[in-house]
Order: structure tokens, then sequence, then C-alpha cells
């Protein structure tokens, strides 16, 4: 049930796609981790190569390729990219 579960989330995230390295700020909820940038739910086709990001610590990250930067928020706060 918990796969079948996750993999409904990721499905959902990925059909609100939205455009690659058109901002550099992006909210990230930790119902959203692991982080990549770019994130599952952005276009690849223009894009970089999709990287990792350790973002649990810091609860910020910068992308070493595009220089977008992510900050990790509350499940219960809403992001920009609501």
């Amino acid at each position: 049930m918990t796969q079948n579960t996750e993999n409904d989330s990721v499905t959902a995230l990925r059909s609100q796609r939205i455009p690659s390295n058109t901002e550099n700020y992006y909210s990230v909820k930790r119902s959203e981790l692991p982080l990549s940038c770019p994130m599952p739910q952005m276009e690849l086709w223009n894009s970089h190569p999709r990287i990792y990001l350790p973002i649990e610590e810091a609860s910020k990250a910068k992308c070493p390729y595009c220089g977008a930067v992510y900050e990790l928020v509350d499940d219960a706060t809403p992001t920009r990219n609501d």
C-alpha cells in the first residue's frame, strides 16, 4: 500500500509540469524529498543533467549547473510553486 501511495504522489507531481530553469528560487517541502535539479515535474528536454542536492541539513541548496536556489519549508507552508 505504501508503494502505491508513493507512486501516486510521484505521478501527481509529474502531472503538474513546470518549465525548467525559468526561476531562480524554489520552495521545497519535505514530502518532495529527495531533491533533484531539475525537479521531477520539470521538463528535461531543455535542461541540464539531473543531479541530487543535499538540502536536509542546511535547509537551502544551490544547483551548480543553473544556479537555482532551493529552500526547504514545512509541508503545511504554501510554496511559491503551488
